[in-house]
């Protein structure tokens, strides 16, 4: 296939670039890079199917030649508002990548006759009252407050991605990705993952924001992209959850990434900052990506913080 994928030099998109064109396919990265990191798609730097073009996709987007498959991961991720990459720094952007961007790759699908996937999030669950999430579970959203910038454009993005397979039979697949890690996640990213390990490799006390008994479920990327690829050459077109069921408090993260880099600082705990609608627990359940796809997590908290954390001694 040929394949256009928007968003393609941020963490997931470059990991997944890289899937498909180990596979053979050809790819077209577009991306404005206001949160994206051209470094992650340097090693693909003549490579002869591989093609980048520096675009805004909230603005109309047109490929030539043919293509087979749009993937839409574009949009700032990160909920951190000390981080200049997170989306409440970025919150007009984020809400045209979901709504503008999502609209404008549809048009690219539905003019090309391709099949679509679109890069969805756990955050469509909202804090939530059912646990673990699956995907029947319709989500508990605050519409105005904070993250919604980030909740409701990719609410809006499934909403529309579905309104084009009813409509006009456009062939589409959304993928509801929960917290992944991994090699080429930004220092700043703000998220739990890489600022513990900065400070671990920097030999500084952890810091935990509250007791450290939130919960959160961490997918390493090989299988979140494993996941990724399942779904593109599926014919599945509800959500599906792509994450890791293993359910670990934060502070465990933070003991554990402190174990694997040899950091004995130790943790400190700082009042807790979160607001009301950041979730108190996050675990997805895969019982349809286990089904429909075969799919399931095989790497372990264990192995995966040992790899992020060696990258990130590589690239310090």
């Amino acid at each position: 296939m040929r394949v256009l994928v928007t968003g393609g030099a941020g963490f997931v998109g470059s990991h997944f670039c890289d899937r498909l064109l180990a596979e053979g396919h050809g790819v077209i990265v577009m991306d404005n890079l206001i949160t994206g990191n051209p470094l992650n798609l340097a090693h693909l730097a003549g490579h002869g199917e591989f093609d980048f073009v520096r675009y805004d996709v909230s603005n109309f987007i047109f490929v030539p030649g043919p293509v087979q498959a749009v993937v839409h991961l574009a949009s700032p991720a990160s909920p951190n508002p000390a981080s200049p990459y997170g989306y409440p720094q970025l919150p007009i952007q984020t809400l045209k990548a979901g709504a503008l961007g999502t609209h404008n790759a549809l048009g690219v699908a539905r003019a090309c006759q391709a099949r679509f996937l679109l890069a969805s999030t756990s955050e469509i669950y909202g804090n939530p009252e059912s646990h673990p999430q699956a995907e029947s579970y319709w989500g508990r959203v605050d519409p105005i407050g904070p993250r919604s910038v980030y909740d409701e454009a990719k609410r809006f993005a499934e909403a529309i991605t579905m309104a084009y397979h009813r409509t006009h039979g456009i062939d589409t697949r959304i993928a509801r990705i929960f917290n992944t890690y991994g090699p080429r996640m930004r220092r700043d990213d703000g998220r739990a993952v890489p600022n513990f390990i900065t400070q671990a490799l920097a030999g500084h006390p952890l810091t935990v924001y509250g007791d450290g008994s939130q919960t959160r479920s961490f997918c390493y990327i090989d299988d979140l992209i494993e996941g990724l690829y399942r779904l593109l050459l599926s014919d599945v077109h509800e959500p599906v959850n792509l994450g890791n069921p293993d359910e670990i408090t934060i502070r465990t993260l933070a003991e554990a990434t402190n174990r694997i880099a040899g950091n004995r600082a130790g943790v400190v705990f700082h009042p807790e900052r979160r607001d009301a609608s950041d979730p108190d627990r996050r675990q997805p359940d895969i019982g349809r990506a286990l089904r429909e796809l075969g799919w399931s997590p095989t790497i372990d908290l264990e192995t995966g913080l040992a790899r992020t954390i060696e990258d990130f001694r590589k690239s310090s």
